[in-house]
């Protein structure tokens, strides 16, 4: 099914527009750098635009700022993230102070994410 081009649109807009973190951990995953795996950054995906997605293990790593800290957020997040595991996807969340403070901590653990399919 096509995406629509008003998500396309609002996912280069995001590209664009990286937060700090996204920006940090995008040099890090970028051109297969990480376990030679091939990520997307604001993927469209359905309804959704994923942070960090690598198609070959349907994972999708997602950051969030202190905006997810809410009650409402929290519970969109999780109804989000509910959905896109319907679709076969896993999703991975880091706060993005934990992507800049504990940074081989958030490694380590994508990369124990990416040895489930082996």
């Amino acid at each position: 099914m096509p995406i629509p081009s008003t998500l396309l649109e609002f996912a280069r807009k995001l590209r664009k527009e990286q937060t700090d973190a996204e920006q940090f951990l995008w040099r890090i995953l970028r051109n297969r750098n990480f376990c030679g795996l091939k990520f997307r950054r604001q993927c469209p995906i359905g309804a959704y635009i994923l942070d960090f997605f690598c198609d070959d293990l349907n994972l999708a790593i997602e950051l969030d700022g202190g905006g997810h800290a809410t009650v409402d957020q929290t519970a969109y997040d999780e109804e989000r993230t509910k959905i896109i595991n319907g679709a076969g996807i896993r999703v991975i969340r880091f706060w993005n102070h934990d992507v800049f403070n504990e940074t081989e901590a958030v490694l380590e653990e994508i990369y124990r994410q990416t040895m489930k399919d082996e």
